[in-house]
Order: C-alpha cells, then sequence, then structure tokens
C-alpha cells in the first residue's frame, strides 16, 4: 500500500496480523524484503516545519532530498547530506541506510545532523525521540538508533535535521594519476596547511584522481585555495560514487585496500571509508579494516535492540 498519510499508515500497521516492510525511493535497497504488508512512503511527502531563523527542518519520510534542498534554498540553506540519486532518495531513507556523500569530509554523517524523529513500530504504535534544539540529553537516542536500521526497527515517520547555509562560493581541485602514497601525503598537506575542505574524494582505477572541494565565504576559500596554488581547478566528478559494499580502514591504510580489492573504488581519503562492487570481508580483517558490517559484535546488539522494539519480529532482520 501508498498511504496518503501518517495516520493511514498507523492504522494500516496497527490492523496487519503479518509481516511488514517500507520502501522508500529504492536507491539503497531496490527490492524491498517479502513480506505480507509493504509500506511504500513516497506519498508522505509534506515539509512538516521550517524555520529557517532556527535552522532546523522537520519533514516526512517520503519526501527526496532533491525536494527538500529546493525549499531550503529558498531561504538560502541546505541540509548538508549529498548521497547519490538525490531526486528518488528519500529522507526515511537516507536515514534507514545512514546514506552519504562527499560532504561526510565536513559536515558528518546522518547521526550528526538529525535532532529529531518520529517511528511508526511494526503494531502501529507511536515513539518519538529528540527534538528541535540540538542538546545532548541522557537515555535512549532513538534518532540516531534508527540510522542505519534499515526498516527492521520500526518506518521512519518524519525527521528533523539542522540545516547550514549556502555556501557563497564553491571551488573544485583536482589532483591526477596519485599512487596510495601520494593520496595518503595530500591528506597530510591539507591537514598541515589547516585546510577545511567540504568534501574531498577519491577515484582509483589505474591509479588515483582526487578531488578537494573548497566553500564557504568568498574571501575564506580564496585564501585556502591559494595554499594548493599548484592544483588545477577542475569540476566535480558527473559520476556518482557507486558500490554495493561500503568498506573502511584507517586513511594511512590505503596500499592495503588497494591490494585487497584489485579493482576500481571510490575512497574518501580523509575518512578511510570507501565503496566498491565487492570486497571480501575476511581480507579487510586481516589487517584491522572492515567490509560490510563495521563490527562483528554488531548483529548481537542489534537483535537485543530489535527485541525491545518490534518484539514478535514482524519486521526484517538485518542478519
Amino acid at each position: 500500500m501508498t498511504p496518503a498519510s501518517l495516520d493511514e499508515a498507523q492504522r494500516a500497521l496497527s490492523e496487519s496480523r503479518g509481516t511488514v516492510a517500507f520502501a522508500g525511493g529504492r536507491t539503497e535497497v531496490p527490492a524491498p524484503p517479502a513480506a505480507d504488508l509493504l509500506i511504500e512512503t513516497t506519498k508522505l511527502d509534506r515539509i512538516v516545519e521550517y524555520t529557517p531563523s532556527d535552522q532546523v527542518v522537520t519533514a516526512e519520510c517520503g519526501v527526496t532530498l532533491a525536494a527538500l534542498q529546493r525549499e531550503l534554498a529558498k531561504h538560502g540553506q541546505r541540509l548538508a547530506l549529498d548521497p547519490a540519486r538525490a531526486d528518488r532518495a528519500t529522507l526515511g531513507g537516507i536515514v534507514a541506510a545512514n546514506s552519504y556523500g562527499p560532504l561526510r569530509t565536513r559536515y558528518g554523517s546522518v547521526r550528526d545532523l538529525i535532532i529529531g524523529i518520529s517511528v511508526l513500530r511494526a503494531d502501529g504504535t507511536r515513539a518519538k525521540g529528540g527534538g528541535k534544539v540540538v542538546k545532548t540529553v541522557a537515555g535512549f537516542d532513538l534518532p540516531k538508533l534508527m540510522c542505519g536500521s534499515r526498516g527492521t526497527l520500526g518506518m521512519i515517520a518524519t525527521a528533523t535535521f539542522r540545516v547550514h547555509p549556502v555556501p557563497e562560493e564553491t571551488v573544485t581541485l583536482l589532483a591526477r594519476g596519485l599512487d596510495a602514497a601520494g593520496v595518503i601525503e595530500l591528506v597530510r598537506k591539507v591537514r598541515r596547511l589547516q585546510l577545511e575542505p567540504a568534501a574531498m574524494m577519491a577515484r582509483y582505477e589505474t591509479d588515483y584522481d582526487v578531488w578537494i572541494r573548497l566553500e564557504g565565504f568568498r574571501a575564506g576559500v580564496r585564501a585556502q585555495r591559494e595554499k594548493l596554488r599548484d592544483l588545477a581547478e577542475a569540476p566535480w566528478p558527473a559520476g556518482e560514487p557507486s558500490g554495493s559494499v561500503r568498506f573502511g580502514a584507517l586513511p594511512t591504510q590505503l596500499p592495503q585496500v588497494e591490494q585487497t580489492l584489485r579493482a576500481p573504488f571510490w575512497w574518501y581519503p580523509t575518512l578511510g571509508l570507501g565503496l566498491a562492487n565487492a570486497a571480501d570481508p575476511a581480507s579487510f580483517a586481516a589487517f584491522g579494516g572492515w567490509a560490510g558490517s563495521p563490527s562483528p559484535a554488531l548483529p548481537t546488539l542489534h537483535q537485543a535492540v530489535k527485541s525491545r522494539l518490534d518484539p514478535d519480529t514482524r519486521l526484517p532482520r538485518l542478519w
């Protein structure tokens, strides 16, 4: 079903007795898990509340990232998340998949930008956590818990984010044809010069091309660009980072990553995160990295939480 309101979705969940799954823009999970009831969220597309002066926005789960950005841009603001296919990716799906793009370099992940959430549990019960004010509170952190939950703990109904001003100026620089040691040295140079790139991304094929995005107020961008005068300006790559497997390692372990994958991949060199079409978890674990799940303890922790929020196991499992 494709509910037109959260009340309709809540009624469907409360009346259903079988298994349940959720689907948004299907950018990360093209085929949702089999279930007795599949709830498509694409019509749940209201911006619930937006206060530009507070730099906070609350929207329903079916709002696409592109639609939200258009609304925020009217007030010179944006949500500093840039996963692929913004025209299809829904906010609920972005939170559920913990999606990210190059802007994670400076602004962090979904967990760093979300400050409130409301959820429909499998039986239709509503739950909420966080709020419109950025603060730390003791107790159950529902907004962060739902990041990466992939529909296994409940349906993300609404999400509240802090937003940022649209930058006055943006410049992209490109370093071509580096080896792994050269990428590591470039990161060290950026840090040594005390630069703050909004995004830094490498693409490996036979060698590395590295893009550095500087953004902010015009004077600050120009001052940072002057410190990297040896690099030419270039467009940001048209091809979006792609790959079905996320992996991670220390930024200085890029040579081991390259040796392990032996295939093209994308790499965020300041974060130690990457995307590839395939990655062997055992091979990454051999040098302290990870592929797929970042922690072998995660399945046990996840099941402990799931038993509290979905005791009848009506929602899909991650493991």
